[in-house]
């Protein structure tokens, strides 16, 4: 028996993530500067951790009710009101999940299979196309583009939907190309969707780092709350990426779809992590203002550097990467990103491990400390000065 050929298809034939190479290959070289991985360069807020330190200490090591500790989701539904004007039941309408990523996995699992479209705006979060694929339903992907700063137009989800559609996916504040989408840009959107058998699947993990205005959620929109999943979590705002924590608010019959997946496949998120997330909810709104003010200074810098080396780059008003242009050095964006690494030991992202429409552009994350920012964009100038001419 060969083991290779009893690979499911459908696994077999998904590519490995575009991100992990330059991570993997960035780790061997010496002096290189990544900015490659989407992770917070701050620790986790001090109360946090001691909170999770004293939930060990004082012995609470055993499993979590599978929705999660009533206590979490209680300040989940509080904060949810407090910050985006969208109330849920703590009781029903929302479930603790192991991140932000098997929210998105087991929301597509409780609502899509064979037969179904899930349409995905590109260039998007590597998960979103594999999970669907894994579910047997078909992606459907809106080519997004520059001109419009990388935001859903109505057009596009227009010229989208099918009478297959079952599923929109909706990731704003954008990774990987920092793109918000204003409270106006949405209410277009649910214009579309108000009278269509569609759900929203809101990812809105990013949305605490938005830089200009509020952020916007779709299930704030009172034609759109019940047919709007909201996933969030809390490895970007409080920095907790190692504690995989996350959560999801929706209508009471697709919490418990969700549940019953969540229930055989995981059934329950990390106690420890779940003490800890009760108290970055209920007292680190100002941690997470400070970290959003250095993100922003750093995402100020990384634009004029880029634009400073030559490089077009719309101005990204949320998360925490940029996603210049790098047609103008006639590379691809493979070829960029692996000569960069080479001659200036500088790991960034290809556009293409978020879509094939991100040809051309590439994906640097500034959640890095601003010392290692400038150094890196020091070099990427000297890069692209060096092969603008080739």
């Amino acid at each position: 028996m060969k083991i290779a050929d009893m690979i499911s298809p459908a696994v077999k034939n998904i590519p490995p993530s575009g991100i992990r190479k330059f991570f993997d290959l960035v780790n061997e070289m010496k002096d290189a500067i990544s900015l490659s991985i989407g992770e917070p360069d701050f620790v986790t807020p001090w109360s946090v951790r001691e909170a999770g330190i004293y939930s060990l200490e004082k012995g609470h090591t055993h499993y979590s009710p599978n929705a999660g500790f009533s206590e979490l989701r209680v300040e989940i539904a509080n904060y949810m009101k407090r910050r985006f004007d969208v109330e849920y039941d703590p009781k029903d309408q929302i479930i603790v999940t192991v991140g932000g990523s098997e929210g998105i996995d087991i929301a597509l699992r409780s609502l899509v299979g064979p037969g179904d479209e899930v349409i995905i705006p590109e260039p998007s979060f590597v998960a979103y196309k594999p999970c669907t694929i894994f579910t047997g339903a078909t992606p459907i992907t809106i080519n997004l583009r520059a001109e419009d700063e990388f935001r859903l137009t109505p057009e596009l989800l227009q010229n989208a939907i099918t009478p297959k559609t079952k599923v929109l996916i909706l990731p704003y504040p954008s990774n990987p190309t920092g793109a918000v989408m204003t409270k106006e840009d949405i209410r277009k959107i649910v214009e579309i969707l108000k009278d269509k058998d569609i759900i929203v699947i809101s990812d809105e993990i990013y949305a605490e780092l938005t830089y200009e205005g509020e952020h916007t959620s779709i299930a704030s929109f009172p034609e759109m709350k019940e047919k709007t999943l909201v996933i969030n979590g809390f490895s970007k705002a409080y920095a907790m990426t190692g504690w995989r924590l996350g959560y999801a608010c929706g209508h009471p019959d697709l919490i418990a779809a969700m549940y019953k997946v969540h229930q055989y496949a995981i059934m329950s998120s990390p106690t420890t992590a779940q003490y800890a997330a009760i108290e970055a909810l209920r007292n680190c709104d100002a941690e997470v203002q400070v970290m959003v003010r250095d993100y922003n200074r750093r995402r100020r810098v990384m634009v004029d550097g880029f634009r400073k080396a030559g490089l077009d780059c719309f101005e990204p008003l949320g998360a925490f990467y940029i996603f210049p242009c790098i047609k103008s050095t006639g590379m691809s964006s493979a070829e960029f990103c692996e000569k960069l690494l080479m001659e200036e030991k500088v790991a960034v992202v290809p556009g293409t491990a978020f879509g094939d429409c991100g040809e051309g552009f590439i994906r640097v994350c500034y959640a890095y400390s601003i010392e290692n920012i400038m150094e890196a964009l020091k070099r990427i100038q000297n890069f692209v000065e060096r092969n603008k001419n080739k």
